[in-house]
């Protein structure tokens, strides 16, 4: 029988019998985003499910009709408004990008949709990532005004070069599936409905391979990641910064009523 962990609102895990741990996002047909209850949540998840004794593999996906869009107008409006709440912030996005790298359980994403902010950060921090050809992936920060902290200095370099890393974070594009296949900033992308069919294959072999040698090199591989860990601090710091000042209140206002920004032209 399955086990069924309920993490928070819009976000559960289904245990399968063979191993693997679907973490599911939502809510089901509707446009999942992290409020406040889920980015808590998100930064804990991951050492959980690694510690759990059952568990050989994590499957992140969406019942929504999207994989995730970043945070809640609610969340950003209240590190807008609340030191307190920025520095909170900053603790759990930290927590979730060291307990994806050091989760030692290797970790498949299946991208359908839109993946912006934390949803980008879920799918592409991913040992695996698989999109669909209709996928949506944007960082998403500089948009609204602030630096492309988050997970953003710490993988698309290493994923895609930072010749297109910076392209795409500057310039704040809109990537599909298989543009993201192309740069190297996803592992894989499939027809859309073949995505979690796909993602399921996967994470089953991943499953039912050696538990020990599966950890050993990811705890290898993601030393890479380790070694850029003072460039994600720098980052993560900046943007959190960013929430304190004029420019995000601009950005957020534009992408509300959908219009562009009109940012501040005073430089640093």
């Amino acid at each position: 029988m399955n086990e069924i962990l309920e993490i928070c609102p819009n976000l559960r895990v289904e245990i399968l019998s063979n191993g693997v741990a679907e973490l599911i996002i939502g809510p089901a047909g509707g446009m999942p985003m992290t409020d406040d209850v889920m980015h808590a949540a998100l930064g804990t998840v991951f050492t959980k499910l690694n510690q759990h004794p059952s568990v050989r593999a994590i499957l992140i996906h969406s019942e929504g009709k999207g994989f995730c869009a970043g945070g809640a107008f609610s969340m950003v409006e209240g590190m807008i408004n609340s030191q307190d709440a920025r520095l909170r912030v900053l603790r759990e996005a930290r927590e979730l990008v060291q307990s994806m790298i050091d989760c030692d359980v290797p970790i498949v994403s299946t991208i359908n949709g839109a993946a912006v902010g934390a949803g980008a950060a879920l799918a592409l921090l991913a040992d695996i990532s698989i999109a669909g050809t209709k996928a949506k992936i944007i960082d998403g920060h500089t948009k609204l005004g602030v630096a492309a902290g988050d997970h953003a200095a710490v993988i698309w370099p290493l994923l895609c070069g930072m010749a297109k890393a910076k392209y795409h974070l500057l310039m704040c594009n809109t990537i599909d599936g298989v543009e993201a296949e192309r740069i190297g900033l996803v592992s894989l992308v499939v027809p859309d409905e073949e995505l979690l069919t796909k993602a399921r294959e996967v994470a089953t072999t991943l499953a039912s391979g050696s538990p020990t040698a599966l950890a050993f090199t990811k705890r290898s591989l993601n030393h890479w990641l380790r070694a850029a860990w003072p460039a994600f601090e720098h980052s993560l710091t900046l943007e959190i910064l960013g929430f304190a000042g004029s420019d995000v209140k601009v950005g957020l206002k534009a992408v509300q009523e959908k219009q562009s920004p009109e940012f501040s032209k005073v430089k640093i």
